[in-house]
């Protein structure tokens, strides 16, 4: 019954109608409607939160918020939340925890947290040797970590420092993000940073299966802290991955995969046999990637612009952008809940929650 709120489309005023993206209008199709939540989430105030880089929904529909506690300074970071912060529906502050540990190397620079579908919550970092960042270690974070909810280390792929590159099966490098595919048992990562591919694991055993680069090709190395920023787009763009950003498995199997600096979301099958893309070379797109919970997943969700775009999942047709007032922007990584509401992390400007407000009369 969860999905029922999703599903069903309700009366909206004249001002948020008004709100819709114009494409929506012009191609009839109902379309999800968003409002600011301005009451998430409840930071207890004696704590500081450093930059929030990505956000998990649990099975409860609690917020598994992933901060970077190093990027605070002075008092405050006398004060730093722990990296993880767990917020209820309600955006009551439950707990939090995380950080170096015995016989695990947690990341330098956080970036990436998922809950797996058996309660597992998965993260890495970006980590750079190079890059310069204050209070770092000159470390390539080059590992993945599993743990249980209560922050019991289960397994760690990869090791610190010592990717050798997109043939590398033993380590990544600098991995984005990672998604779990219940009906396999597999861990698809978006790897990411330092490398330029798509590396699937089993999530039971941490083994290699298999990788592919840009349009299911054979990813080339080109490992730079820099992260190159393309002026000219035309389709089909280039033929290599920059900077692999977010992962997402369907239901019916397709995998997408946000191509971030190439501004394209591609899509495949689990294999990585290449099905279809859509670029959009106009503004910054393909920052991120989230389903609508319906029981088809009928939309994908990806940052664009200055907000976040509304895709046919089937067949990667734009349909209209979500921006309504006090959007914090298209969002570092964003996840939805049970409800279709949408949660964006927006490194260096915060955390927010987009309530779903229905659908809009096609």
């Amino acid at each position: 019954m969860k999905h029922l709120a999703f599903a069903f489309a309700i009366s909206l005023s004249a001002a948020s109608v008004a709100a819709l993206p114009q494409a929506a209008n012009a191609q009839g199709r109902s379309l999800p409607i968003f409002e600011v939540d301005k009451n998430w989430p409840k930071v207890p105030a004696n704590v500081k939160v450093g930059d929030v880089s990505s956000i998990a929904i649990d099975a409860k529909d609690d917020a598994w918020v992933l901060s970077r506690p190093r990027t605070l300074k002075g008092d405050d970071l006398k004060r730093a939340a722990p990296p993880i912060m767990i917020f209820d529906p309600q955006g009551n502050y439950v707990r939090g925890w995380g950080g170096n540990g015995q016989g695990y190397e947690w990341p330098e620079r956080e970036h990436g947290i998922t809950i797996d579908y058996k309660g597992f919550v998965w993260l890495g970092g970006n980590s750079c040797p190079t890059n310069g960042l204050p209070g770092l270690r000159p470390v390539a974070d080059d590992q993945l970590l599993k743990f249980t909810q209560d922050g019991k280390f289960v397994m760690q792929i990869g090791h610190s420092n010592q990717s050798k590159g997109n043939a590398d099966t033993g380590n990544l490098h600098r991995p984005a993000d990672v998604q779990i595919d219940p009906q396999t048992d597999e861990l698809f990562v978006a790897d990411g940073y330092g490398n330029h591919r798509v590396a699937v694991f089993d999530a039971n055993t941490g083994k290699f299966k298999r990788l592919w680069g840009a349009f299911g090709n054979k990813p080339a190395d080109a490992d730079s802290c820099a992260i190159i920023n393309y002026k000219e787009f035309s389709d089909p763009g280039r033929p290599q991955f920059s900077v692999v950003h977010a992962i997402r498995v369907a239901k019916d199997g397709m995998v997408y995969v946000a191509d971030r600096e190439n501004r394209r979301v591609q899509m495949f099958d689990r294999n990585g046999k290449f099905i279809k893309q859509l670029m959009k070379g106009d503004a910054i797109f393909a920052r991120n990637l989230a389903f609508s919970p319906d029981a088809d997943q009928q939309f994908l969700y990806t940052g664009y612009n200055k907000g976040i775009a509304v895709i046919d999942r089937k067949t990667l047709e734009y349909l209209g952008t979500i921006q309504p007032p006090g959007v914090l922007g298209a969002g570092h990584h964003i996840q939805t809940d049970s409800k279709g509401n949408i949660y964006i992390a927006q490194t260096g400007a915060g955390m927010q929650r987009l309530l779903f407000k229905g659908m809009s009369k096609s």
